[in-house]
């Protein structure tokens, strides 16, 4: 969903930030952990980071279960933004973290060579996570192989007016060619995966950008309500369908890959190497719709993270 996504709403930000969750620094990774150790483990300790919102806690409570099943110590910290818990990857504070692929590609493009330096991700997760290897390898982080489970950003209107007009796509809507108004973060102006790519790559006349937090209640009010036509949330959201809302297929692809990835500390992998396996097997198995089944149990059926990741390694027999 990821630089700048503003995360909130239902999913508590899922999205995000996959894709593409930064911004400010105000977290710090003092104070914000939680120990998920097993007792009895001969491994070692390891310290598993990530981003506070929905799938990210359901992601890091997997890989503490995977790990202490393992033999593993482990232990959660959780923060707001990527540029807290990548610093403390790459010196090792962090050990390892779930993320999304053109976020962190993203993310450590714009460290390396500036805010206005081209984007290297696309919406081809080969080419992307070739561009990532080598920025993330200079900075001691290694980037294990992708799964298909991918949460990007995406938009949905009401399935009433989809069915009436027979969209199906974001091709569709646009050749409606009328003045729409558009619920999504701020930060979506000029996106080149949110207005940008929008009214340059499909040809949307966007009048008003309405402030409204990403994936949130209140977008999709206002998408309900006709107080704006279209608003923007995550390929991941569960809650679409019994709102009476569906998501339009990025045809043009304006979206980069963001499929969910394992990164680790290279120093500590090396260390660690038969992690590689595992982690491999878990990508292997994990796809989009288990992401959205598990958001939803936890946002819609308040069900803990923990025990929804549970449930997955045993279903998926890797527990």
């Amino acid at each position: 969903m990821k630089v700048g996504r503003v995360l909130g709403g239902i999913l508590a930000g899922a999205l995000a930030l996959a894709a593409s969750g930064c911004g400010g620094s105000g977290d710090s990774l003092e104070g914000q952990s939680s120990d998920g150790g097993s007792g009895g483990a001969d491994k070692g300790s390891v310290v598993v980071g990530g981003q506070d919102f929905t799938e990210s806690q359901i992601m890091a409570a997997i890989y503490q279960k995977l790990l202490e099943n393992e033999g593993y110590s482990v232990q959660t910290k959780l923060v707001t933004t990527r540029d807290v818990y990548l610093p403390e990857l790459s010196k090792g504070s962090v050990d390892v973290v779930p993320d999304y692929l053109a976020g962190i590609t993203d993310y450590l493009n714009t460290e390396k060579n500036g805010p206005d330096a081209p984007l290297v991700s696309s919406n081809d997760p080969q080419a992307t996570l070739e561009a990532l290897k080598p920025l993330a390898e200079a900075k001691g982080i290694s980037i294990l192989p992708p799964s298909q489970a991918t949460d990007q950003n995406a938009f949905f209107v009401t399935k009433d007016f989809a069915e009436q007009n027979g969209l199906t796509t974001l091709s569709d809507f646009a050749a409606m060619n009328q003045p729409i108004k558009l619920g999504a973060p701020p930060d979506c102006e000029g996106r080149a995966d949110c207005e940008g790519g929008l009214t340059k790559t499909y040809g949307f006349k966007i009048t008003e950008i309405v402030p409204l937090d990403f994936a949130s209640a209140q977008v999709k009010d206002a998408v309900k309500k006709g107080e704006v036509q279209m608003g923007e949330t995550g390929t991941t959201d569960g809650t679409l369908a019994d709102l009476g809302l569906v998501l339009l297929e990025d045809d043009k692809g304006i979206q980069p890959a963001q499929n969910l990835t394992p990164a680790v500390n290279t120093g500590f992998l090396n260390d660690n190497p038969d992690l590689e396996d595992l982690f491999n097997k878990l990508s292997a198995a994990l796809t989009t719709e288990d992401l959205a089944n598990m958001n939803v149990q936890v946002d819609l059926e308040r069900k803990k993270p923990e025990d929804v990741a549970q449930q997955f390694l045993q279903d998926k027999g890797l527990l």
